[in-house]
């Protein structure tokens, strides 16, 4: 029997927020959260930290009275190019949050790094590296939300496996591959995740 676990990550509060007219409270997310634990979620997603008084209201309350079987996890991204993890607003507030599981997204395409992120791709592999480590050197479990992970690999399939790969080097517990435009075909997406299985597995990690 295969010793494979379906781990359930739910991202209702932030996702589920941005349809027409659906706007929570402080009191609905805080409502939504404890639902989804009662009912045996393994993540709960609070959503960005410091982005609003609304969420940071919320991680304030979830950091007084913790879920009692899903983890809370804060949503960021990596810190911006040329700077520093110390100084960098948007990691601050995933510290300040207190929530024990921090989701980063970061990008794994190298277009959208030269076109996007206006930066080269050597500096998006440190930007990763360091921000994914900048949250496990303070003892959060970090999850690497590779973007544009299969429009990346269509382009440039070994930068896109790297960008990973200098994430689960840098401690990440989970490399999740995002198909971010959703036009990936099911073999590529196939394709894709069996490369980057391979790949981990030869460094020896088991995120």
């Amino acid at each position: 029997m295969s010793a494979r676990k379906i781990v359930v990550y739910d991202t209702t509060l932030r996702d589920g927020a941005q349809g027409p007219a659906v706007s929570f409270s402080a009191a609905d997310k805080d409502r939504v959260a404890r639902m989804l634990d009662g009912l045996g979620f393994d993540y709960v997603e609070g959503g960005f930290p410091g982005s609003n008084p609304k969420d940071e209201e919320l991680f304030a309350g979830l950091a007084a009275a913790p879920l009692k079987h899903a983890k809370l996890a804060a949503f960021g991204a990596t810190r911006r190019a040329g700077g520093r993890c110390e100084d960098d607003a948007n990691l601050n507030a995933l510290v300040e949050s207190g929530a024990p599981v921090w989701t980063l997204v970061g990008k794994s395409d190298a277009w959208q790094v030269a076109n996007v992120l206006q930066t080269t791709t050597n500096e998006n592999l440190a930007m990763v590296e360091e921000s994914v480590a900048h949250g496990v050197g303070r003892g959060r479990e970090v999850i690497f939300d590779a973007e544009h992970f299969f429009d990346g690999y269509a382009r440039d399939a070994e930068y896109a496996v790297e960008v990973c790969l200098s994430a689960a080097r840098a401690g990440a517990s989970w490399v999740v591959v995002c198909d971010t435009n959703g036009g990936s075909q099911p073999s590529a997406i196939r394709q894709g995740v069996e490369a980057m299985r391979r790949s981990l597995e030869e460094i020896g990690s088991e995120a």
